[in-house]
């Protein structure tokens, strides 16, 4: 069975990691279950093992942290849900490709609850929706903006950290990193498409989706 955790309230994220790396000593011992844990963060920036220093353009606006995951700079803070996956990847098929697109794919019927289509596009981290409410871009394409996130680490096939999905952030928190590395696509939420979603709709969907793309 997985064991899912809801914090309220916001967690730091030293205590978030500290925590995860519990979880995932006590998975390996056998004493604990794996953990879907779902919570918000303070405003923060998180750079993961791929992050470059040209991608902090604004150091000094929120604490940054070394997260030790993969991917690049990431942006944490109230209004987005954050989910930590403390899964055996061992045990459901030790295929790192295959459990990101799990996660990928949670991401999207989870969106497609709230009739938001998700999309992944290759060279890019994380699920995006189009934009053809705003202005095309210099090319001519419609825009393309970013509304969740994944970075995973694993060890000894255990995950942890995960994803993060824009509810209702405050979206000019993004302004202080370059998200992932990608400067030419901007940052959205359900909110800002116009969908009155709350913390607690999407922490229901993603509960309801689990089961369906992580079978036990």
């Amino acid at each position: 069975m997985v064991e899912w955790k809801i914090s309220p309230g916001l967690t730091e994220y030293q205590t978030a990691l500290a925590v995860m790396e519990d979880r995932v000593a006590a998975i390996l011992r056998g004493d604990a279950p794996e953990l879907v844990w779902l919570l918000e963060h303070p405003p923060l920036y998180t750079a993961g093992t791929s992050a470059r220093p040209e991608d902090l353009t604004d150091p000094d606006r929120f604490p940054v942290f070394e997260a030790r995951r993969g991917g690049q700079y990431t942006y944490h803070g109230p209004g987005q849900r954050v989910v930590y996956v403390m899964l055996d990847v061992g045990r459901r098929g030790r295929d790192v490709r295959a459990f990101v697109s799990q996660l990928e794919a949670w991401v999207i019927a989870v969106l497609d609850e709230f009739n938001i289509r998700g999309e992944l596009r290759p060279g890019r981290v994380g699920v995006w929706v189009q934009r053809p409410d705003k202005p095309l871009t210099a090319a001519g394409a419609v825009p393309e903006e970013k509304i969740a996130a994944i970075g995973i680490r694993l060890r000894k096939w255990i995950s942890f950290h995960g994803i993060s999905i824009n509810v209702e952030p405050d979206l000019d928190h993004f302004s202080g990193i370059v998200p992932c590395g990608i400067a030419e696509h901007g940052v959205t939420s359900l909110v800002d498409l116009g969908l009155p979603v709350t913390m607690e709709d999407v922490d229901v969907a993603l509960r309801r989706q689990f089961d369906t793309i992580f079978p036990s």
